[in-house]
């Protein structure tokens, strides 16, 4: 195969979510649809008279606050039985993830954001572009006060 052609296999393969609906996604391609922003980890208030949806700094414990990932993934409902799996079962209930997760974009029928980690290769353009919890969180067994601790950046969608 000349050059060109290994290319255009290489990014059809890579495009798989544009292939393939999201109930035909292998575990692997499931997983690697997760940016690894960390705002699904993040601690989140729902108003009880209006329903609104607050986001916090606040991050579960087992968030990386560097590397935006959780420090026990395969064990993180051992630690956190709370824990949220985005499954393609339950994406449509799952209103409390953030406009740039993966996830919902692709459900909503949008594509990836240009950031993404599977468009550019890595984390760095979306740590640059603000789109992670980079720098920006607290790990929630230091807060007293989840309302004292309210932000608007995770609601932030670049494209």
């Amino acid at each position: 195969m000349a050059f060109k052609e290994l290319a255009l296999e290489r990014i059809v393969k890579m495009s798989f979510w544009k292939e393939k609906t999201l109930a035909e996604l292998s575990a692997q391609e499931w997983e690697s649809l997760c940016d690894g922003c960390g705002k699904c980890c993040l601690n989140k208030i729902i108003d009880d008279e209006t329903d609104e949806l607050y986001y916090t700094n606040a991050a579960c414990k087992l968030l990386d606050a560097k590397a935006c990932n959780c420090m026990h993934y395969e064990q993180r409902f051992t630690f956190v039985p709370s824990c949220t799996k985005v499954t393609v079962d339950n994406i449509a209930e799952l209103t409390w993830l953030p406009d740039s997760c993966a996830y919902r974009r692709l459900y909503q029928g949008r594509d990836l954001p240009s950031w993404h980690p599977l468009l550019t290769g890595d984390k760095t353009k979306m740590h640059e572009l603000g789109m992670s919890t980079r720098n920006k969180i607290v790990n929630e067994n230091k807060v007293r006060y989840l309302e004292d601790h309210i932000v608007l950046w995770p609601l932030k969608d670049c494209d």
